[in-house]
């Protein structure tokens, strides 16, 4: 056999079609690296429509935080008379937790809704579904990336300087990513079968913030209910990853209640497991019923 016959047996062994049982659930988590084009493009696509009709456009991402930290601030700070921790400024302890919980309701808001605003793309094309909802989480991150040089900015001014703890922020950052894309992740495959689901979320997003240690410290709470009661408040995610951004952002005196944030980490594996196992058995039908 010559080379051109050589190399077309080459090319056509290349590009047979395998169709066997099982194949393509055995070969999803490998799609998820193959179609890696297509999350980048997405999470590019949400950031330039974030903000393309906004008239003050990246401005707002520092609006938001601002004024949250503020009115918190004054609320917990000046009217409640609560005590910031570590030495830090109350606006500074506001702001370590607002920070995450912000990201973590823009994630889980945008990634509820992402598969139904994806209606064309889902019903049209064969894809891992996961990169939609997994791409709404990243793209919430840009947000948070300008929000925390917000953050350093606020330091320097009040002259607070952190310490190594800083070195881990990358990890509780992580956490919240698993907090915020398990429960995303269950929401959105609800929302694609029951379309009602859109006016819980923002109420489940809104009651979290109420029952997060956003405006004051846990040591409150924890104070308030005892080490049972603290439990029982740490089976919220987000609590533990709060207590994670302040550990590592004020430093000095500020301690961590570990077996709090052991449970709270506990719940972000469960919610995680649990929202991807949904999310993979609910997805074969995701093309029809959308």
């Amino acid at each position: 056999m010559g080379a051109a016959g050589r190399a077309g047996a080459g090319d056509a062994e290349r590009f047979d079609l395998v169709i066997e049982r099982g194949r393509l659930e055995r070969n999803y988590w490998g799609d998820l690296w193959r179609y890696r084009e297509l999350f980048y493009i997405l999470a590019a696509r949400d950031l330039a429509v974030r903000y393309k009709q906004t008239s003050i456009g990246v401005v707002w991402a520092l609006l938001q935080p601002l004024l949250s930290m503020g009115v918190m601030t004054v609320v917990f700070g000046r009217v409640a008379g609560l005590q910031s921790e570590g030495g830090a400024p109350y606006a500074i302890l506001v702001f370590a937790g607002g920070l995450p919980w912000m990201f973590f309701s823009s994630a889980v808001s945008s990634a509820s809704q992402s598969l139904v605003g994806n209606a064309n793309l889902i019903s049209k094309v064969y894809f891992p579904r996961l990169i939609v909802p997994a791409s709404a989480v990243v793209t919430a991150s840009a947000d948070f990336l300008i929000s925390l040089g917000l953050l350093g900015g606020l330091m320097a001014w009040h002259g607070f300087m952190p310490g190594v703890r800083l070195l881990a922020l990358p990890v509780f950052a992580g956490m919240a990513c698993a907090a915020a894309l398990g429960p995303g992740l269950l929401l959105t495959a609800l929302n694609v079968r029951y379309r009602d689901f859109r006016y819980v979320i923002p109420f489940l997003v809104q009651f979290g913030l109420y029952v997060s240690p956003v405006g004051f410290s846990s040591t409150v709470v924890r104070e308030k209910l005892g080490e049972s009661g603290f439990l029982a408040y740490s089976l919220n995610p987000m609590v533990g990853v709060i207590d994670g951004f302040r550990w590592a952002v004020l430093g000095g005196e500020v301690q961590m209640h570990w077996a709090g944030f052991l449970v709270s980490l506990g719940v972000t594996v469960i919610l995680l497991v649990v929202g991807v196992t949904y999310f993979r058995r609910t997805e074969k039908s995701f093309a029809d019923v959308i």
